[in-house]
């Protein structure tokens, strides 16, 4: 699950993207969605004059002969003469995409699309939307290994769980440039940020919280991790069959490791068994979570019901047992939009040629976008807007130095 602007469904539960096979073409295509996306929502253009003979002789033969020249005596200097430092290659399968599940590369190339121009217009980074059809774990691997020379940095997007681990751990092991799969690290990073400024609003450290996580999924595994890193009091993980513990004989290998490093209480049990008590709710599994539960959390809970686009907990109900409420829609307050993590990462992380994105950087910038807030915390402002112009250049200085102060800049 991811918490975007791209919503694939209206306010009504109507899919907006999908809307042709169930209402008809002429009223699907009369939607103004439509007229927005015809011939795509991108261009490449040219950043260097092409007015007469010697601009063409200096962009291309015999000028770039010479160019072509230092690079391969040189190879660093590839970042300087191209634009590789600041393009990153946006690639799917197309197996996961929003709420519309596995429709394919072709299909998903409007979410694609719509990544790499977020990517430009909160980060000033340019990305190019690639979308392979293979579903092989190992040939993504490879194609994205041969298409990386191109590349400061590759953002994996829209890829089932839990395939998206091995393809990201493959990656980051072969590539020196940032590998990232902001299903799991984006929601993760603004998630973090969320419940740092929650907590601070009710008067608490992030120590003494106790969550549960329903959804054990891309994001619901790496929200865990981060809030483990981040030095969270307690966190139990639920997916279908209830809390993720090791006596289950139904994990997977991700399970597993969850397992090892989560709940420490030792809470067992449904998802409504282990709401009781406690302080924080995080959502990113979809389905309804019934306020009877709700109504046992602790004073003061915090309730993160981020499913798109019909919440876990209805805000309404919500409010009537929460302190804070956080959802993944434009239309309630606290959005948990990942927009405000990953323009900014890629580009802390590619001002300084950082070879990969750590989880120090993670937490570097969570901690940077909970700050940009921090003077103006209220029940309905605990993370930034996405159009909040102090966003971006915040995460961006903050993920650089934590780049350099953990050795993995290169400039």
């Amino acid at each position: 699950m991811s918490a975007e602007i791209e919503n694939p469904r209206n306010d009504s539960g109507s899919d907006s993207a999908g809307g042709a096979g169930e209402r008809g073409p002429e009223e699907a295509f009369s939607d103004p969605a439509f007229e927005l996306h015809r011939g795509g929502k991108m261009a490449v253009q040219a950043t260097v004059p092409l007015r007469d003979r010697d601009d063409l002789s200096l962009a291309y033969t015999p000028g770039v002969a010479t160019v072509c020249s230092a690079i391969a005596d040189q190879p660093e200097l590839v970042h300087d003469y191209t634009w590789k430092s600041g393009v990153v290659a946006v690639v799917t399968d197309g197996s996961a995409v929003l709420g519309l599940g596995d429709i394919g590369p072709e299909a998903s190339l409007p979410v694609m699309e719509g990544k790499a121009i977020l990517f430009k217009q909160f980060g000033g980074v340019e990305a190019v939307p690639i979308a392979l059809d293979c579903r092989d774990a190992d040939e993504i691997v490879e194609t994205v290994v041969r298409l990386a020379p191109s590349f400061g940095g590759v953002n994996l997007e829209d890829i089932s769980a839990p395939r998206c681990f091995e393809i990201e751990r493959k990656l980051k092991e072969r590539l020196d440039i940032p590998v990232f799969h902001d299903d799991q690290h984006g929601t993760a990073v603004v998630t973090l940020a969320a419940l740092r400024n929650a907590a601070k609003l009710t008067g608490r450290a992030l120590g003494q919280l106790r969550a549960v996580i329903s959804g054990a999924g891309a994001a619901g595994v790496a929200i865990a991790k981060i809030l483990v890193e981040a030095g969270i009091g307690d966190v139990a993980v639920c997916d279908r069959k209830g809390v993720v513990v090791p006596e289950r004989e139904d994990l997977t290998e991700v399970k597993r490791q969850l397992a090892g490093f989560t709940n420490q209480a030792g809470i067992s049990g449904s998802l409504e068994e282990a709401l009781d008590g406690a302080d924080v709710f995080i959502g990113v599994s979809g389905g309804t979570v019934p306020e009877t539960a709700v109504s046992k959390m602790a004073e003061n809970a915090m309730i993160f019901a981020m499913a798109n686009p019909n919440p876990e907990i209805h805000p309404d109900v919500a409010r009537r047992h929460a302190a804070v409420v956080a959802t993944g829609r434009s239309d309630y307050p606290n959005q948990i939009n990942n927009v405000l993590a990953f323009p900014g990462i890629f580009a802390g992380a590619m001002q300084v040629r950082a070879s990969q994105i750590t989880e120090g950087m993670k937490l570097a910038a969570a901690e940077a976008l909970a700050a940009v807030v921090a003077d103006e915390l209220k029940a309905d402002c605990v993370i930034p807007s996405p159009f909040d112009e102090r966003v971006a250049p915040a995460v961006t200085t903050a993920v650089a130095a934590a780049a350099r102060a953990e050795g993995v800049a290169r400039r």
